[in-house]
């Protein structure tokens, strides 16, 4: 386990995603070897509740008019939202 380097790996979205299901199957097995019955249909549900609300706030903090979701330098220097000029 000291030669993996954890940084790297958690950087690979496939790699936590992968290992997110992993460990809910863990879970769902030992909680079997105990008689708990373990239906995770409503946490699924409300998980995707959840990331739909992420994905919608990250909409809100993106700037349109830049690619990506940094702000470009000039708009870092404004102290207040620019207003067009008429």
């Amino acid at each position: 386990m000291k030669k993996i380097n954890w940084r790297v790996r958690f950087k690979n979205r496939a790699w936590v995603v992968a290992m997110i299901a992993a460990l809910f199957f863990i879970a769902q097995s030992v909680l079997i070897v105990f008689g708990i019955s373990w239906d995770y249909t409503t946490l699924f549900n409300q998980i995707v509740v959840v990331v739909g609300a992420v994905f919608a706030l990250v909409g809100l903090v993106i700037d349109p008019t830049t690619a990506g979701t940094p702000d470009s330098e000039r708009a870092m220097r404004y102290e207040e939202p620019r207003k067009d000029e008429e």
